[in-house]
């Protein structure tokens, strides 16, 4: 198998579990609740322990790739990352569950933040357009899929299979990476900053436990705590990194204009796509009064259209400037988004169908630039630093987009769908403005 075809089904397959596996337990959470005899709110910290770890683990690790080598975190991620999926499908408590999903967060950090490092070193730069456009798609695909591969896995199995079956494909992505991953040297004369990664996971510890406990319905204490700690951490963690000349948060990175637009525009897009991905089910079950099976066939559209979009986004970045490709890519996720706001009581299936498609292929072409540019705009040897910082503009982005969702939901109990539609293509027509802007860069 040639070298790089081989290099690029590894990543396939690490970044396909570390993502699927995100997204796969939510549909199992009330059995796996009272199989464990666990409440409600106690099982959700299956999914909630899984976030949160890869939230906080995302810059330390990328930041470990570029002064060690991408290579030796992404398989030592595939490692812990196929090991725990094991020890998750033979827990037989919430407890022992959870701590083995919060190892598992860290093995799929992992991989997640040095796989956009190890394309950067996978493709030519003539190609690079491309491999990110790859790595689009899987992502996209994969969290899309979750809820359709979880309900295929457990019309078949019982729960603990959810985790059962990515063990042999981490062993297989583990086993193919060290075999044809690159390596990179790293840069050997620096020191991990255990300082600033300590600041780092409790500064976005507090962020993320602030904001699931306001999308939760919580207040007081809950979320006057972690922001009250994680203020003044954050201020401190900041002040750090500028005083660094290989910070662990990219500061650097950010001093560059195209950089910076992109993160902005990423965590607007990603705000938006949670907006609507929440509220849409909700939106046509009740709203609409369509059945589960009816709402998951009408989901399909989107991701098949980012499938045929992404790739598509990749060869004409090769030809136009990816501030406008990302402009009319969040237009038309936008127009697609207040399309579903506006359908009738009655809608048609095609016309359902047609705006979904529209999401979807809007949200392709954007995707696929963005990625690239801020995979490119950054020094070769701080690939690692904007790989991080691409994965944690998309999980800010949805956790801010699940949280806007719940808020609208106790706004406006009436229509709350209908206005966190609204919103969310307010969020979408903000990301073009904001990638539209890029078009005034030079690109990288």
């Amino acid at each position: 198998m040639p070298q790089r075809v081989g290099a690029i089904i590894a990543i396939a397959l690490g970044v396909t579990m570390a993502v699927l596996d995100g997204m796969i337990a939510n549909v199992a959470l009330p059995t796996i609740g009272a199989d464990l005899g666990a409440s409600a709110a106690g099982s959700i910290w299956v999914v909630n322990a899984y976030q949160l770890v890869i939230a906080v683990s995302l810059l330390p690790l990328a930041s470990l790739g570029d002064l060690w080598s991408y290579r030796r975190v992404y398989l030592i991620g595939l490692a812990i990352f196929a090991s725990m999926s094991v020890l998750c499908a033979l827990s037989d408590s919430l407890l022992e569950l959870t701590l083995a999903r919060m190892l598992q967060g860290l093995g799929a950090a992992a991989v997640m933040s040095v796989n956009g490092a190890l394309t950067r070193l996978i493709y030519p730069r003539a190609r690079l357009g491309r491999g990110v456009a790859l790595n689009t798609l899987i992502v996209s695909v994969a969290a899309a899929a979750g809820p359709s591969v979880a309900a295929a896995i457990l019309s078949l199995a019982s729960w603990p299979w959810l985790f059962a079956v990515s063990a042999p494909v981490g062993v297989l992505a583990l086993l193919m990476g060290w075999r044809f991953l690159p390596a990179n040297e790293g840069a050997p004369s620096q020191r991990f900053d255990l300082p600033s990664a300590a600041l780092n996971v409790l500064t976005l510890g507090c962020f993320f436990l602030a904001v699931t406990g306001f999308a939760q319905g919580h207040g007081g204490w809950w979320l006057l705590l972690p922001v009250a700690i994680g203020l003044p951490l954050g201020w401190l963690f900041v002040r750090r990194q500028l005083s660094r000349s290989m910070p662990l948060l990219p500061v650097d990175l950010l001093r560059i204009p195209i950089f910076a637009l992109s993160i902005c525009s990423s965590i607007s897009a990603f705000t938006a796509q949670m907006l609507a991905m929440v509220s849409i089910p909700f939106y046509f079950q009740h709203a609409l009064g369509l059945n589960a099976i009816q709402t998951g066939l009408l989901m399909t559209p989107w991701p098949l259209a980012t499938m045929f979009t992404a790739p598509l986004a990749g060869r004409l970045l090769e030809r136009y400037h990816a501030g406008l490709l990302g402009g009319i890519g969040m237009l038309l996720f936008a127009g697609g988004l207040w399309g579903l706001a506006s359908l009738p009581d009655s809608p048609g299936f095609g016309l359902i169908l047609a705006w979904m498609m529209l999401c979807g292929a809007g949200f392709g072409l954007f995707q696929s630039p963005n990625n690239h540019t801020i995979i490119t705009a950054a020094p070769l040897h701080r690939s690692g630093g904007a790989s991080g910082m691409l994965s944690t503009a998309r999980l800010v982005g949805q956790t801010c987009g699940a949280a806007l969702v719940a808020l609208m939901f106790n706004l406006f109990a009436d229509n709350g769908t209908h206005v966190a539609l609204l919103v969310a293509s307010t969020f979408a027509v903000m990301a073009a403005v904001v990638s539209s802007w890029r078009m005034r860069q030079a690109l990288p």
